[in-house]
C-alpha cells in the first residue's frame, strides 16, 4: 500500500491531468462525484494535513519570525494583487473573476511543502508558512475576496469564515489531536495519506470539471492563460521578494514556491458553497490544481540545479 501511495503521489500531476481530460470527455462523472461532495473531500484532505503537523513545524516562527512573517505577507499580498490585475486586464466576467479572486485569496497549498523538498529549498520554513497562512485563512481569505469582487457580487464574509473553520481548521485540529493522542494509528495512516490526498484532489477536479465541461471548452483559452499567468507570476514575484530582502537561495526558493502554489482545493470548495449561482467560479481553482502540480514539478527540476 505504501508503494502504491508513493507512486500515485509522485505522479500526481499526471493523474490529475488524466482525470481532467476524462471529466471533459465524460462529464456525467459529476453525477457520481457531485460538487456538493467537494467540501467533505477537502475536509478529509485537511484532516490528513493535520495528522502530519507537529509542534516543531511552528518553532520556526520563534526561531526566525522575520522569514515566516515575510512569507505570510508575500502570500497574502502578491497573489491577490496578481488576481486583481488579471481580472482587470482580461476583463473577466463575474463568474471567472470570482474564481480567480478566490484562488488569489486562499492560503498556500500543502503541495508547496513537497515541491520545496524537491527543490532543495528551506522545508521547515515552507511548513511554517503553509501552517500559518492556513490558520489565518478564516479571517484573511473572506476579507481579500470581498476586496477583490465585493463590489460586483454579494459576499457574506462571516459565512465564508464559518465555512473555512468547518472545512479546514476543525479537520486540521482533529488531525493534530489524533497525531498527539493516537500516534500508532497516525503512523499507520501516514503510509496511505498521500494516496488519500491524491484521490481527493482527483475527485474534486473531476467533479468540478465534469459539471462545467461545456463551459470550460467554450472558455478554455482564457481560463488556461489566466491560471498559468497567476501561478507563474506568483513564482517570479515571490522569488524577487526573496532577493529584495536579501534572503539566501534556499529561503528565496521557498518564498517563491509558497507564493505561487495555492490551496486551490479550498478555493474550489468556497466557490461551490458560496457562489453556486456562478458554477464557472469553481473552474479556475480546479484547473489551478492541475496546472500548479505540473509547473511545480518543472520548477523543482530547475531550482535543484540553481546555485547562489
Amino acid at each position: 500500500m505504501k508503494f502504491i501511495s508513493d507512486f500515485v503521489s509522485k505522479f500526481l500531476a499526471l493523474f490529475v491531468l488524466i482525470a481532467t481530460i476524462f471529466a471533459i470527455i465524460y462529464p456525467n462523472i459529476s453525477n457520481i462525484i457531485k460538487t456538493s461532495y467537494v467540501t467533505y473531500i477537502l475536509g478529509i484532505i485537511m484532516f490528513g494535513m493535520g495528522l502530519c503537523v507537529k509542534a516543531s513545524d511552528f518553532k520556526e516562527i520563534f526561531l526566525r519570525p522575520k522569514d515566516v512573517i515575510l512569507g505570510i505577507l508575500a502570500q497574502f499580498c502578491i497573489m491577490p494583487f496578481i488576481a486583481y490585475l488579471l481580472i482587470y486586464f482580461f476583463k473577466l466576467d463575474i463568474a471567472l473573476a470570482i474564481g480567480v479572486a478566490l484562488v488569489g485569496a486562499c492560503p498556500g497549498g500543502t503541495s508547496s511543502n513537497v515541491i520545496s523538498y524537491l527543490s532543495k529549498a528551506d522545508v521547515p520554513l515552507s511548513l511554517s508558512i503553509t501552517s500559518c497562512t492556513t490558520l489565518l485563512a478564516p479571517i484573511i481569505t473572506p476579507f481579500l475576496t470581498y476586496l477583490l469582487v465585493g463590489k460586483s457580487v454579494d459576499i457574506n464574509a462571516f459565512n465564508m469564515f464559518i465555512s473555512i473553520i468547518n472545512v479546514v481548521i476543525i479537520p486540521i485540529i482533529l488531525g493534530i489531536l489524533m497525531h498527539k493522542f493516537f500516534p500508532k494509528i497516525t503512523k499507520a495512516l501516514n503510509d496511505i495519506l498521500p494516496l488519500i490526498s491524491t484521490l481527493g484532489i482527483i475527485a474534486i477536479v473531476m467533479s468540478v470539471v465534469g459539471a462545467n465541461a461545456s463551459k470550460i471548452l467554450a472558455n478554455l483559452g482564457i481560463i488556461l492563460i489566466v491560471v498559468i499567468l497567476h501561478n507563474i507570476l506568483g513564482y517570479i514575484l515571490g522569488y524577487l521578494i526573496g532577493k529584495i530582502f536579501k534572503l539566501n537561495l534556499a529561503k528565496t526558493k521557498t518564498i517563491s514556491i509558497e507564493v505561487g502554489m495555492q490551496n486551490s482545493g479550498l478555493a474550489t470548495a468556497l466557490a461551490s458553497i458560496h457562489f453556486a449561482n456562478y458554477p464557472l467560479a469553481a473552474v479556475p481553482a480546479a484547473l489551478f490544481s492541475v496546472w500548479h502540480n505540473i509547473s511545480g514539478g518543472i520548477l523543482s527540476s530547475f531550482y535543484r540545479k540553481l546555485k547562489d
